[in-house]
């Protein structure tokens, strides 16, 4: 099952040396375990998604330029629909950013 996605969960980038953070700026009012949900306007370089260290394609920073994101859940958020640990998003630079771990914590019952 796909579980959602909130502020601070790790990012990756296919093209980048190191994972970053996600910084949640697109809603402030739905939160899991004290955490802003994220939606697909989380996308603003350098905002909500930090660099990830050196790319491989450009040979200097990894600076994102993200276009859109895809796979994300039927459920939306003021309009905007929210993000899962499948979701991904194409960088105009040529990388595909991804979700390293959800920083959700599950209790088992």
């Amino acid at each position: 099952m796909s579980q959602y996605i909130t502020d601070t969960t790790k990012l990756k980038c296919d093209k980048g040396a190191s994972p970053a953070p996600l910084t949640v700026t697109s809603q402030s009012f739905m939160s899991i375990d004290g955490k802003l949900q994220a939606t697909e306007e989380d996308r603003q370089p350098n905002i909500n998604i930090k660099p990830f260290g050196m790319c491989s394609v450009l040979r200097s920073s990894c600076t994102p330029l993200p276009i859109k994101w895809d796979n994300t859940s039927d459920f939306e958020i003021d309009g905007k629909k929210e993000l899962l640990d499948c979701s991904t998003c194409y960088c105009s630079v040529g990388g595909k950013i991804s979700i390293v771990k959800c920083t959700q914590n599950f209790v088992e019952e």
